[in-house]
């Protein structure tokens, strides 16, 4: 009877954990660039198509013909997304609107002063 462990060595183990967790990582990017052709909204349908069979057909070689032609944007798209987030986690304008009019009922601004809160929140 032979131990399974003598016939996996520690070296083994640790070169499968790399490869499984590099694989993952293939996949995280694969998914990332994909997400991103799809998100793109300054390129047709056609060029959206055509970047998934590059990325599909010729995996690393399109994947990272993506990231080096197109890593600037892809970073300032995903800083606009998370911008774009910012005012939904705050309640956004009605939040703003509603806090202006709480104030209002308690006398503590008046009509004008809540007029022009109401007319920044909407502007934001």
């Amino acid at each position: 009877m032979v131990l399974a462990a003598a016939e996996y060595p520690f070296l083994n183990i640790f070169w499968t954990m790399i490869i499984f967790f590099s694989w993952v990582i293939w996949i995280w990017i694969v998914i990332g660039v994909l997400a991103d052709v799809f998100a793109r909204k300054d390129i047709s349908g056609w060029a959206k198509a055509g970047w998934c069979v590059f990325v599909i057909v010729l995996p690393f070689f399109g994947v990272l013909t993506y990231l080096i032609i197109n890593s600037n944007d892809m970073a300032d798209r995903k800083a606009q997304a998370y911008a774009g987030m910012a005012p939904a986690a705050t309640g956004g304008a009605a939040a703003e609107i509603e806090k202006a009019k709480a104030l209002l009922d308690r006398d503590a601004i008046t009509p004008a002063e809540f007029d022009v809160l109401k007319a920044k929140a909407l502007a934001a």
